[in-house]
């Protein structure tokens, strides 16, 4: 455990005293928005991104212990294992260096260098290796007369050789060495499987590619992996060291990481550098070349799913329109428009279908039903899907407002994953008498209020805003955006008495059971007046109460700092500040002067003190941005209207490592490239543009047959 500390404070930069306090405080259960945001003394300060890093290398650590231990029980009775051996198992730092070392000792299938070992044909390769025998015909025929061994020349040789071969290609120092060597020069090649060009037209950009390992970036090299696991492409690597190594393959004489491998007073012999250019091109090759794209496409997918988890991040945490009664509108054909009308807090008031569009083009009645709904329920805001017949539907809303004068406004949004909440059990228990569809109407009204509380009910690979996410392991994938979502709900917080089961959920320290524990209880008992009050809930225990009472807010409740971040168990303190200035805590709440006076006398390094006064100055203050929205140009309807040389404005749907997607409301995203987001360097997209930020672009190129569209940002 003291190593695991050691390694811990050391790669984090933070006093073991810190390392050892996180993790005790994950041994006991806490959660990581928890320790972020209410043990900072314990932690230094660590943010809660820095804390997942922290307790995923912490986990990564404890399981290696765990391998290093298992392995080593393994190995005790084995007495062919020299003390190096131990040593070096004892020391190793990572998974695979220690799967290296176990490799050679582990008890699998018999190999031919075994067969050759049990016909007595480990002296040979001994002898050959130490250049004590000739490996010619005529010295191998010799010395199996002399050890009366009734094998041929040829076929001693050969065992020899695969005694040899195994030996070298098992070497841990060999292969890590390998590895470094090929991870800093090695190069990934690309090309086309004969007879697949046709059948492989979306990879003809990798049918004869190659791009140097430390530079390919992670949505590339998921491309090619792709096409490779469809059968288009063939992958190899290569080492491009122009000084070594031009242009061949990879390490093919190994002579420098033989001879920087070996100590100085031991250089490698001619008969020995035959024997591991032999052992490369056999063994060690394949195998590095398996090791390194196996790490490749490890590496890929972590950068896949950083970056939908950091896309989901900026979704998730878009601007609420906040409280407004919305008129939900999934656009649709034939099928119709379907309508859903919400108060304020997201119930479900009216709904219905219209069929303004072909065939039925019944517009007249539609705007007659338009109307009478507004009016009725005296609309704020209409939100419109961005799916099939958006425009539209858009353009006819539009005419109506201002035909009919009306005070309410239209704006078009996301409807990703709609359709896979209206079919969940989250919907149907929700809305057991409303059709699959006009669900969808309702979803897209809900998330127009508040994106965080509508899209927790939906799975986050469904919402579209990652690329090859199919490509990447679903547990990981799963994991990650788990964690972007818990951070999400705990850093805006959640009001317990309007807050689903879903979005409670996610609270910390609440599990999906103790989350509909709490709406049965809301609808037992009604509302509940105060955090104490939580420890009535079945379920809800000192620890679990501990882990979520900060981050559940109670508005107009029994206790004012109810309302506000602060944790119960600083209550206390926020009450020994207001008897310092005489007054009662609700005069702390949003007093500049009192909180001012109070900042002066804050102890050095207290965050708790800190935070306190923070939130005191904005308690319960939502961390999400003002709410905007786009408006279209209504002249821009289709692919087809769109032309070079436009200045459009659109909305951010995607960003990925080479670019951001935008939405124009034409039903097919367009693509700012990272060198058109700015007129100077930029390394990350996401220092410019996140998911559903307002752009102003211009229109670089349109390619139709390919539905592509070219964009230049203006004024980033």
């Amino acid at each position: 455990m003291n190593s695991i500390l050691d390694n811990l404070s050391q790669e984090f930069s933070i006093l073991t005293k810190y390392a050892d306090n996180i993790i005790q405080l994950f041994e006991e259960g806490a959660t990581v928005p928890f320790v972020a945001r209410y043990r900072k003394e314990s932690t230094g300060g660590m943010s809660d991104l820095d804390l997942r890093r922290f307790q995923e290398r912490w986990q990564y650590l404890v399981e290696l212990e765990k391998r290093r231990e298992s392995i080593l029980l393994l190995l005790t009775d084995d007495k062919s294992i020299s003390a190096v051996i131990i040593k070096k198992i004892r020391v190793a730092t990572s998974k695979t260096e220690l799967e290296d070392l176990y490799a050679p000792f582990k008890k699998t299938r018999k190999t031919k260098a075994d067969e050759a070992k049990e016909q007595g044909l480990a002296p040979l390769a001994a002898l050959i290796w130490s250049g004590e025998r000739s490996d010619s015909a005529s010295a191998i025929a010799a010395w199996c007369r002399q050890e009366s061994l009734s094998l041929s020349a040829d076929a001693a040789l050969e065992g020899a050789t695969e005694i040899l071969n195994e030996h070298i290609a098992n070497d841990s120092d060999l292969l890590k060495v390998g590895r470094e060597e090929i991870l800093k020069h090695g190069v990934l090649n690309s090309r086309v499987l004969r007879g697949k060009k046709e059948q492989g037209e979306k990879f003809r950009d990798y049918f004869d590619y190659q791009e140097k390992v430390s530079k390919i970036p992670s949505h590339r090299l998921l491309a090619l992996f792709r096409g490779k696991k469809e059968a288009i492409l063939k992958l190899s690597v290569t080492l491009k060291n122009d000084t070594l190594f031009p242009d061949t393959l990879l390490l093919p004489h190994l002579t420098q990481i033989f001879d920087a491998h070996l100590p100085a007073t031991s250089r490698v012999t001619s008969v020995q550098r035959r024997y591991l250019n032999l052992a490369w091109e056999k063994k060690l090759l394949p195998k590095l070349e398996s090791d390194l794209l196996g790490l490749l496409k490890e590496r890929a997918e972590e950068g896949a799913i950083q970056v939908f988890a950091d896309n989901l991040q900026d979704l998730l945490m878009a601007a609420p329109a906040g409280a407004h009664r919305v008129l939900g509108v999934d656009p649709g054909f034939r099928n119709g428009v379907k309508l859903a009308i919400i108060d304020e807090q997201g119930r479900v008031l009216d709904h219905g279908v219209i069929y303004p569009h072909g065939p039925q083009n019944r517009i007249q009645e539609a705007n007659n039903v338009l109307s009478k709904m507004i009016y009725r329920h005296q609309i704020a805001w209409i939100a419109i899907g961005n799916g099939t017949a958006s425009r539209e539907t858009e353009s006819l809303i539009n005419d109506l407002i201002r035909e009919k004068d009306l005070s309410c406004r239209a704006a078009v949004v996301s409807e990703a994953g709609a359709s896979v909440y209206s079919a969940s059990p989250i919907a149907i228990a929700e809305f057991p008498d409303l059709d699959v569809t006009i669900r969808g109407a309702v979803s897209i009204a809900r998330r127009f209020q508040d994106p965080l509380a509508e899209l927790v009910k939906i799975d986050p690979q469904a919402i579209g805003v990652g690329q090859y996410q199919h490509d990447v392991k679903v547990s990981q994938l799963s994991k990650s955006l788990a964690n972007v979502v818990e951070d999400c709900v705990n850093r805006v917080g959640v009001d317990i008495n309007l807050a689903s089961a879903s979005l409670l959920s996610y609270v910390s320290g609440l599990t999906a059971r103790l989350a509909q524990n709490i709406v049965a209880y809301r609808q037992q008992n009604g509302r509940i007046e105060s955090r104490s009050e939580l420890l009535k809930i079945k379920g809800i225990g000192d620890k679990c109460f501990e882990q979520c009472a900060g981050f559940l807010r109670i508005r107009e409740g029994k206790e004012a700092l109810d309302q506000s971040g602060v944790h119960p168990e600083s209550y206390s303190l926020v009450r020994s500040m207001a008897a310092q200035l005489s007054l009662k805590v609700t005069d702390l709440l949003n007093n500049d002067s009192a909180l001012q006076t109070l900042r002066a006398t804050t102890p050095a390094g207290d965050f708790t003190y800190r935070d306190i006064l923070a939130e005191l100055a904005k308690p319960g203050r939502d961390p999400r941005p003002e709410f905007h929205y786009a408006e279209f140009d209504q002249s821009v309807q289709k692919l087809e209207d769109v032309q070079e040389g436009m200045t459009l404005e659109g909305v951010v749907t995607n960003v990925a490592a080479f670019g951001a997607f935008v939405d124009l409301g034409v039903h097919q995203d367009g693509l700012i490239h990272i060198s058109q987001l700015a007129n100077r360097f930029v390394k990350d997209p996401r220092d410019l543009v996140r998911v559903g930020q307002i752009v102003n672009v211009t229109v670089l190129e349109v390619d139709l047959q390919r539905k592509r569209i070219a964009l230049k940002a203006n004024g980033l």
